[in-house]
């Protein structure tokens, strides 16, 4: 802020040097430069700064922006008119000195009339400082733009924030139901697997309250929370449904990844990809090099029939508002069906693995 600060003041120094410096540098060859002269020509662009900046601190900001135009005008018209007189006074006293220090100058045209020199004396006194009060308005006028779109990205990465910690509040009671359901259905023939699903999900639920703290977890990370999840699946499934997990993803770069955006693409491969009666499968790969990340998930397709109410389809819903708050723009999502094969697929690529930011 400081910095920003300091390059505006500099920004404004150097602009009024730069109209300061003709009046000072550009003095007829044959008159002497004195300490008097150089002051009267100063006064000229002071004359220009004062205009501007009452315009910028004061009228622009005060009663431009607040609607108060007829006041902005009528104040401006004045502080046009005062300085036009002021200018054309230091001119005519510049005009004296010079001449006392050996400047002649030219005579005037006989056949420009009176009024005609009069119009143009006019026109060359006030359209400086008209000038100087158009540029001090548009500069405000684009400051205060500048920083209202500075609050507004603010305000919408606030809100993108909170609605991506409330879907992932959303989706912890999600899985949590699930997962809650599959362990009640084992411990009714199995007591031994339940009493590992109890472990694994002890194990599930720790990744998922010190994983959800952040706005990203390592790739790594999230690789293992859906291993997890997969290890604790098996346990309730027969030997009918082959399960195949392939991860390709580099170790010497951590590459991150918004938190629990696949596991909901790995519980509908569960929900929708295993039949208690049929041969199945599931087939998870996750790949990454650095710049994208890949999640390609098939399964065999064995939907629920219309009567089945589970989940809702809140998962995907969930997994696509994600997408769009963390990778907008930035990513695929390929899925459907096979019908030649009856296999369900879906696929994401994340082609920047950094999170938006609208700082």
């Amino acid at each position: 802020m400081a910095r920003n600060k300091f390059l505006a003041v500099a920004f404004h120094v150097v602009c009024w040097i730069l109209v300061a410096l003709p009046s000072v540098m550009f003095v007829p060859t044959h008159v002497e430069q004195t300490l008097g002269i150089s002051l009267i020509r100063l006064c000229l662009p002071l004359l220009l700064c004062v205009a501007f900046y009452l315009n910028y601190f004061w009228l622009v900001p005060r009663y431009f922006l607040q609607r108060h135009v007829k006041v902005y005008v009528c104040v401006n018209i004045a502080i046009v008119a005062v300085s036009a007189f002021c200018m054309d006074g230091l001119v005519g006293l510049l005009h004296f000195v010079e001449m006392k220090a050996g400047f002649v100058p030219h005579p005037p045209r006989e056949h420009v009339s009176l009024i005609a020199m009069f119009a143009f004396r006019v026109l060359k006194n006030v359209m400086p400082f008209a000038l100087s009060v158009l540029l001090a308005t548009l500069l405000r006028m684009a400051l205060r733009w500048q920083k209202t779109e500075a609050a507004r990205k603010e305000m919408e990465m606030q809100k993108t924030e909170a609605e991506l910690k409330n879907l992932q509040n959303q989706i912890n009671p999600h899985f949590l139901l699930n997962t809650l359901n599959n362990i009640y259905a084992l411990i009714s023939f199995d007591s031994d697997k339940a009493q590992k699903a109890v472990l694994s999900l002890s194990a599930l639920l720790r990744q998922m309250l010190y994983g959800g703290r952040n706005s990203s977890i390592s790739l790594g990370d999230d690789v293992e929370f859906i291993r997890n999840y997969v290890e604790l699946m098996k346990l309730r499934l027969s030997k009918n449904v082959r399960i195949d997990f392939d991860v390709r993803v580099p170790a010497e770069r951590e590459v991150r990844v918004a938190p629990f955006i696949f596991i909901s693409l790995v519980e509908n491969a569960f929900k929708h990809g295993v039949s208690p009666t049929e041969p199945s499968f599931i087939s998870i790969s996750m790949a990454s090099d650095g710049d994208k990340i890949e999640c390609e998930i098939k399964n065999s397709n064995h939907p629920k029939n219309s009567s089945d109410k589970s989940g809702h389809g809140i998962g995907l819903e969930q997994v696509a508002r994600r997408l769009d708050l963390a990778y907008a723009g930035r990513y695929e999502w390929l899925r459907g069906v096979d019908n030649q094969n009856n296999v369900y697929f879906s696929k994401i690529i994340i082609h920047d693995t950094d999170l938006r930011d609208n700082r």
